[in-house]
């Protein structure tokens, strides 16, 4: 059955990007320090996402399961600042957006804005993505779908950074607990990869 995790890298203080984040500098003052897992390891040639693939094992085996999913949930923020990978994050699988007001144009055929909500955006996407899992991008949009009951994982690319500001992951949950279960971790040089179950 199909599940819905969300990845992020973040540094050791909790933070996703630095500060000043915007459109020309989407992760912020120094934040491209959260990136440096990525790359090194793409065969000659690689094109679009498979050019990021890393160079050491477990992180290759992280990136390859991203690489794998069947549909992509973007943030509108992250999706704007990433321009929407020009319309195709990787393998051609589906973009959905959940978002209060689409753009008046969408130039790109396999980006779905999603205006009735981030649950009814989980099972567009999970209906898209078959028996394939389905990934997550985008620190609101985490929380939404956590506050709503459907997000399955969080996939974390923990750096040993200290940024000291920029935009967290997690601010703006309510106050009420949210159990999570440790059920994976992987190491490479420079990066922690933890891996958590959503309890329901």
């Amino acid at each position: 059955m199909s599940e819905v995790f969300l990845t992020m890298a973040m540094s050791l203080d909790g933070f996703i990007t630095g500060p000043d984040d915007n459109a020309e500098n989407p992760a912020g003052t120094n934040g491209m320090r959260l990136m440096n897992w990525l790359g090194g390891g793409a065969e000659p040639g690689a094109e679009g996402a498979n050019a990021f693939r890393p160079k050491h094992p477990n992180s290759q085996r992280v990136f390859d399961e991203s690489m794998a999913t069947g549909a992509v949930i973007t943030g509108r923020r992250t999706g704007d600042f990433a321009g929407y990978w020009g319309g195709d994050h990787h393998g051609g699988v589906p973009i959905f957006v959940p978002t209060h007001q689409p753009p008046a144009e969408n130039p790109y055929e396999r980006v779905h804005f999603v205006t009735d909500g981030i649950a009814s955006c989980v099972e567009q996407a999970k209906q898209a993505a078959g028996d394939r899992n389905v990934m997550m991008h985008g620190a609101y949009t985490g929380q939404e779908a956590l506050k709503a009951g459907v997000l399955d994982m969080i996939d974390i690319q923990l750096r040993p950074v200290l940024l000291g500001r920029g935009r967290r992951l997690f601010e703006g949950l309510p106050s009420e607990h949210t159990e999570l279960d440790l059920v994976r971790v992987l190491e490479d040089p420079g990066v922690l990869h933890l891996r958590y179950a959503v309890r329901k």
